[in-house]
């Protein structure tokens, strides 16, 4: 290995690499972060932090055998820090993470990607759609089984299920007494679902498992895009709308779920993320007279966006077939449809983004083994 220098700071620790950069490492994060100190088996971190002093400096340390070792007035023997370990996660630097996949809007001509459900057999075949999925927020899962749990089999490799009052999954079809729009045979509204939820359910599957009614054509439109427009043609709205919280509310004879949420955040790189577009289960929208006025405005402009038909993809699912979504990027709706002409049935549920995100994160250290 070239030459590397050590040089103890007043409270850092600095290495001089052969390529003549430097990295500077706090004592305490040094300490901290030292693979030593985390359990043998579950890899948890159990150092505490109070149990050195604040001026904590160490003894001595230097370069053997591509490790930084370092010698702590505390611990008997040197600790042994991997060089490569250290170059790939000093301080100030975002750790890796092949679970961070930058957004592309969907351009005018977009068509979702279009996958078999055997492709979610193999690992890497896997992998690659779910890569996909992060990118583009959308894709359509066809040669599923024409039971309705063979969707829910296929979602389960890739993550735990996620429970809401709905249940675990829940069946989309015309009925009864039905406590939400999408159990009737109209129209719904382009729409994310449950911003009512402290946490918005992430990825949502819809498995057709009959769809020979007349009508009842899916809609789909990127919030990702949508919201990029938004902010180039009126910003004023894009900053009303990001700004300011408004009430969501599911309510039945069971349940009475509310949260308060803006219409979209941005994430750490500024794009826009978390979207809760959901004119029918919003509830009385409390602001005060002036913001009102701005609010309604704003959401006007998005309104008068998000209807261009140019920005919608339409897809008449079959049985067999699945969407699966960013439930906080893609907005969903349907056309309505006569039930008296035949059946439409949709088997859905959730998935949290972090199960999908963990997902990823495995099958790329299968694929890197």
């Amino acid at each position: 290995m070239r030459h590397i220098d050590v040089a103890l700071d007043t409270r850092d620790l600095l290495l001089h690499w052969p390529d003549g950069t430097s990295s500077r490492f706090p004592y305490i994060w040094l300490r901290d972060n030292d693979p030593a100190e985390l359990h043998p088996e579950t890899q948890e971190r159990m150092f505490e932090l109070l149990s050195v002093p604040e001026t904590l400096r160490p003894i001595a340390a230097g370069i053997t055998d591509r490790h930084l070792a370092i010698t702590w007035p505390d611990v008997p023997d040197p600790r042994l820090l991997p060089l490569d370990w250290l170059a790939t996660c000093q301080p100030g630097s975002v750790r890796s993470d092949p679970a961070m996949i930058a957004p592309e809007p969907w351009p005018r001509d977009f068509r979702p990607l279009q996958v078999s459900a055997d492709a979610f057999i193999a690992d890497q075949d896997q992998l690659k759609q779910l890569i996909a999925l992060k990118r583009h927020g959308l894709m359509i899962v066809s040669g599923l089984a024409g039971d309705a749990d063979s969707g829910v089999a296929l979602g389960r490799r890739i993550g735990f299920l996620r429970p809401t009052n709905f249940g675990l999954t829940f069946d989309v079809r015309s009925k009864p007494n039905p406590n939400n729009l999408a159990y009737t045979a109209g129209a719904l509204p382009l729409h994310t679902d449950l911003p009512n939820q402290e946490l918005q359910p992430g990825i949502q599957f819809l498995h057709c498992v009959a769809n020979s009614a007349s009508g009842g054509d899916s809609i789909y439109v990127d919030g990702l895009a949508l919201l990029n427009d938004l902010r180039h043609v009126h910003p004023d709205a894009f900053d009303v709308l990001l700004q300011t919280p408004v009430p969501f509310r599911f309510h039945d004879g069971t349940a009475d779920i509310r949260s308060r949420q803006s219409v979209f955040d941005l994430d750490p790189l500024g794009h826009p993320s978390r979207l809760s577009i959901n004119s029918h289960i919003m509830d009385v929208i409390d602001l005060a007279p002036d913001l009102a006025h701005r609010w309604y405005a704003g959401m006007r402009r998005l309104k008068q966006l998000l209807a261009d038909p140019a920005r919608q993809v339409t897809w008449h699912l079959q049985p067999g077939e699945m969407a699966v979504f960013d439930n906080r990027r893609a907005l969903h709706g349907r056309t309505g449809f006569d039930p008296s002409s035949g059946d439409r049935h949709f088997r859905g549920f959730y998935i949290d983004h972090g199960e999908l995100d963990s997902r990823i994160r495995v099958l790329s250290r299968i694929m890197d083994a």
